[in-house]
């Protein structure tokens, strides 16, 4: 992997995939970054690529979202004063949150020839989810309807996705450590009487954010059938 992650993992005979561990990148540099992978990937320049990183405190709003306004629970205003901005986004779902302790994962990729399916790819993505939270001794799963991984009536992790000619952005996000209070601001995907959760909660010691970057790079390669190259 690249600063990645060392060694190849996943199936030797998988298409090649880099994926870059980044640290805490800005919500618009990490959106520019997809953008130009997305462009690169479409020409067939570029590698399959999963991007690792966290987020400065950010709210984001997806297409679902946008007709509402009531999922945000305080103004903008307030939001500005706490130091998280707000994003409309051109991902699918409706509207969540990004902070430090959280690992947001965006999975630059082509599904051609043979995944051309988004709904196989949103449940892979959930596979991958569930795997990562097993490597941990966390039992999560699907919950009917709904997107995302769940632990009982907790969400552990969001997905929202965007494909433009099978390549895929924007993509999921795993709580690990993540303040949960600031979930409070928002009706978060926009399921009431749901919470949220992290691994920090149900562990009595959570791994490190880099042991699970390692987990779910391991996890992507072998349910995508993609080998991470150097």
């Amino acid at each position: 992997m690249s600063a990645d992650h060392g060694s190849a993992v996943g199936d030797p005979h998988g298409t090649p995939l880099v994926v870059r561990s980044l640290g805490l990148v800005p919500y618009e540099d990490a959106l520019e970054q997809q953008r130009a992978l997305v462009a690169a990937r479409q020409a067939g320049d570029t590698p399959d690529h999963l991007l690792l990183l966290e987020h400065p405190a950010v709210i984001t709003v997806g297409v679902s979202g946008r007709g509402h306004s009531e999922h945000l629970l305080v103004s903008r205003a307030y939001l500005a004063e706490h130091g998280i901005d707000i994003h409309d986004v051109a991902r699918g779902g409706d509207i969540t949150y990004h902070g430090p302790g959280q690992i947001v994962g965006y999975p630059v990729m082509s599904l051609k020839p043979d995944r051309c399916d988004v709904r196989r790819y949103v449940s892979d993505l959930e596979e991958v989810l569930i795997r990562t939270a097993a490597c941990f001794g966390v039992t999560a799963g699907r919950v009917a309807g709904m997107t995302g991984v769940w632990v009982g009536n907790e969400k552990l992790a969001a997905i929202g996705v965007r494909l433009s000619r099978w390549v895929t952005s924007h993509g999921f996000a795993l709580n690990v450590a993540t303040n949960l209070d600031h979930f409070r601001f928002i009706v978060p995907c926009g399921l009431e009487r749901r919470g949220v959760t992290s691994l920090q909660r149900l562990l009595p010691t959570p791994p490190s954010l880099r042991e699970v970057e390692l987990a779910l790079a391991t996890e992507f390669a072998s349910v995508f059938d993609r080998r991470v190259i150097p």
